[in-house]
């Protein structure tokens, strides 16, 4: 039990107070920051949790919030098995609600800057290599490449859907790998995003800040035959002009997305289970080791920071070290 006499892991209604300013704190990360659906999802859930854990002991009001109940949050936290990034995670969402909360008057103080972050041990991500990328595509390529006419009659129609999926499928994992965008950037694309004389696509990123990404010619062909081919046998007169679409016509969403790379891949025969932030890691990746700079890879991936960046460096030289051992007689 705790010191308001309710268990800890029992959820508390929020006093009008807090349930008003998480409201508002809503509104500022949608309206104000741009931020994307999910990460809003996130911020407001870990914000949730931590105003429920403060209101549990006793605050009525955001003004209840110090940086000792701040601490005991991520305590209890850390006593449920939560992990690291976790931690770190709603730290980050807690510090982001504190510093709002201040400047709308709530808080006398900002006790958010005295809130450690834990430091996340951070594993090199895995990345496929370049044969096995280049089976991969080459095979969803042949498949798509390899499906009947996409005739109109209705009798057909099972097989003329089947067949534009797999158009959409080659086209969403070239997409993907030509650029490293990522999937909810992928989702997010309507057909005039791709310029084919430039061999551009001007993507949407995080905070609604645009960039232009160059395209390779082997995606640009696959987007055109599903643009061609088979986005006009899945469209609707919902579908808008949303680049990809699902099977009923509208918006391919992330979730689709996702399972579409992950079932194309164990379908090709990959080494690794991945999604499409593998193919992000794995694109980034094989730029550098194609010789690209870090500053063009940053401005392609659209990291704000270069240290985001600099991760895939590391995976490079791992790479390297391991072919010299398996490869040199005295490694």
């Amino acid at each position: 039990m705790t010191d308001a006499g309710k268990p800890a892991d029992q959820p508390v209604p929020l006093p009008q107070p807090m349930a008003q300013a998480l409201a508002a704190f809503e509104r500022h990360l949608r309206a104000e920051r741009s931020l994307s659906p999910h990460t809003v999802r996130g911020y407001v859930g870990d914000v949730c949790s931590l105003l429920e854990h403060a209101a549990r002991h006793g605050a009525g009001a955001p003004d209840g919030l110090d940086v000792t109940r701040l601490r005991s949050w991520l305590a209890a936290l850390h006593e449920s098995g939560a992990a690291r990034a976790t931690l770190a995670r709603r730290a980050a969402a807690a510090r982001a609600f504190t510093a709002f909360a201040h400047r709308r008057g709530w808080l006398e103080a900002d006790p958010g800057p005295g809130l450690g972050t834990p430091k996340v041990r951070r594993g090199l991500p895995h990345v496929l290599r370049q044969d096995e990328m280049r089976a991969v595509l080459d095979g969803l390529g042949a498949g798509a490449r390899a499906q009947p006419a996409l005739r109109r009659r209705p009798a057909e129609a099972g097989r003329r859907t089947e067949a534009a999926v797999a158009l959409r499928d080659a086209a969403v994992l070239e997409l993907l790998y030509a650029t490293g965008i990522r999937v909810s950037e992928l989702c997010g694309l309507e057909a005039g995003h791709l310029d084919h004389d430039r061999r551009t696509v001007r993507v949407r990123g995080k905070g609604g800040k645009e960039r232009t990404v160059p395209v390779g010619g082997p995606a640009l062909r696959a987007v055109t035959r599903w643009l061609d081919t088979g986005r006009p046998v899945l469209a609707t007169a919902a579908s808008g002009p949303a680049l990809f679409l699902g099977v009923r016509g509208r918006r391919l969403d992330p979730r689709t997305a996702r399972r579409i790379v992950h079932e194309r891949l164990r379908e090709a025969g990959a080494t690794r289970d991945t999604g499409p932030h593998g193919i992000r890691h794995t694109a980034a990746t094989h730029l550098l080791e194609g010789g690209a700079d870090l500053r063009s890879v940053q401005e392609i991936l659209g990291h704000a920071s270069p240290a985001t960046t600099q991760i895939y460096t590391h995976i490079s030289i791992e790479r390297l070290k391991s072919g010299y051992r398996q490869a040199h007689p005295r490694a």
